[in-house]
């Protein structure tokens, strides 16, 4: 089969290749399916170039060294993405020596959240949701991403995050409050 062929392949025949024949040709062609997409997250979590190659390489060492572990019960980008993800919070919270970037208490439990309708973030300026995410905590701000820019399924967040789909449903809700809110307080003027 040439070049082209193996270009077309589904990653779970080129995983299956790769296994069989331990060809680097095979792992090559996912990581140059997938570095690039990898790199960016890395990029939009860690905020530093240099941090993120390095990452990125540390990542894809990790996908090699438990390819033989890939199940396919999701999509092999699914499973990439829980790494990458999985690794950079990881890295910020060993940066950070935090216990957690995701806050699990309920915040004035006395009031409930309003939900921010999807219309209201998407109509932000993209320089003011820059702003804006850059301003709300790291884990609500990835969940933000997984949830708009990468738009991956409650049921796919809540399986890369090991959490149940009701819990995700609220750290999303909670997530686009916190922007909802720093959105006001960064631009007072329009209001």
């Amino acid at each position: 089969m040439g070049k082209q062929g193996h270009t077309k392949m589904a990653d779970e025949e080129v995983i299956s290749l790769y296994l069989k024949s331990q060809s680097p040709a095979y792992f090559s062609l996912l990581y140059r399916r997938y570095s690039g997409k990898v790199f960016s997250k890395c990029i939009s979590l860690l905020k530093n170039e240099e941090q993120a190659q390095d990452a990125t390489q540390e990542i894809f060492m990790k996908i090699f060294l438990n390819l033989a572990k890939f199940s396919g019960k999701s999509k092999f980008s699914t499973w990439v993405y829980s790494i990458t993800y999985n690794f950079c919070i990881d890295y910020i919270r060993r940066k950070k020596k935090e216990k957690s970037i995701f806050s699990d208490e309920i915040e004035n439990t006395a009031e409930p959240i309003e939900d921010v309708p999807d219309r209201e973030l998407m109509e932000m300026e993209l320089t003011r949701l820059k702003k804006v995410l850059n301003h709300i905590p790291t884990g609500d701000k990835a969940i933000l991403l997984m949830k708009y820019q990468d738009e991956l399924s409650i049921k796919e967040i809540a399986a890369i995050l090991s959490k149940s789909e009701s819990a995700i449903k609220m750290k999303i809700k909670r997530a686009k409050h916190k922007a909802q809110k720093q959105y006001k307080l960064l631009f007072r003027e329009d209001y």
